[in-house]
């Protein structure tokens, strides 16, 4: 399977989204890489952190058009399969022991922003660009939203969910979804710094404080799981879902938006 590229620099795990051509948008294949990778990470004691980027000028666009495509034609039961697993991967990074860092760039859209519910620290140029668009195609952004609410609240994330609208550095930074952003030319730097500032603190300290923030935070039980992925399926099958995902593959207006004219 392509599309991770995975690093290791002495104690850190460096897991790089590797679909510049797609601004390294998901499909199932890396679904299941990362899904994977997480699954391989979590008992190693010699892991200290774990970093997520994207290549090239995006961190994660979302869903990659050409398996859109092809979700447009799965039933109601392939749909669920393809959601439990995607909701199987955020819950396996979401779950991993150690702190997790996400370097952003550009765009982190959908399941890209999902990313930076799952992680410790976000850390963004301020250019970059987040939104939870999924409205906007008829569908929603379900099995994600049990990390998003966790991090940012239920108040923001019904106002990002609902206005399904792009939001810039300063605003993500404001809601809590990104905890520092500086210019593109300094991430690297302001990235290093905080994996320096980790490394100042004990391995099992982190563990340890993790599995107390999750605690009291509640991950998303199975059934929670599955609850969200068979929602998300139901409505990719609907009539909106299908005619809003028919629309954005072919580049023009969903029959519910205010300027759209005529059948197509």
């Amino acid at each position: 399977m392509s599309g991770l590229r995975i690093d290791r620099r002495d104690h850190e795990v460096w897991l790089t989204l590797d679909r510049p051509e797609v601004r390294n948008a998901f499909d199932d294949g890396l679904i299941a890489r990362l899904t994977e990778a997480a699954r391989q990470l979590a008992p190693d004691p010699s892991v200290h952190v774990v970093v997520l980027q994207g290549a090239g000028p995006s961190f994660c666009a979302g869903a990659d058009l050409a398996w859109m495509q092809r979700m447009r034609d799965y039933d109601r039961e392939r749909n669920l399969a393809d959601a439990k697993a995607a909701a199987g991967m955020f819950h396996a990074l979401a779950e991993l022991p150690m702190p997790v860092v996400a370097r952003v760039q550009g765009a982190a859209l959908g399941g890209g922003a999902g990313l930076l519910a799952v992680s410790d620290i976000v850390v963004a140029a301020d250019d970059a660009q987040f939104g939870f668009t999924e409205a906007r195609l008829g569908i929603l952004p379900a099995v994600i939203s049990p990390y998003v609410v966790r991090r940012i609240g239920i108040t923001a994330a019904r106002a990002l969910f609902l206005g399904a609208h792009r939001i810039d550095a300063r605003e993500a930074h404001r809601i809590g979804l990104v905890n520092e952003i500086c210019p593109s030319a300094d991430l690297d730097a302001r990235v290093r710094a905080r994996l320096d500032d980790l490394a100042l603190g004990a391995p099992t300290a982190h563990v340890a404080t993790k599995g107390v923030l999750n605690t009291l935070a509640m991950l998303p039980d199975d059934g929670l799981r599955t609850y969200t992925a068979a929602v998300l399926a139901e409505q990719r099958v609907s009539d909106e879902g299908q005619e809003g995902l028919r629309a954005f593959l072919e580049k023009r207006t969903p029959r519910w938006h205010p300027r759209h004219s005529g059948d197509a």
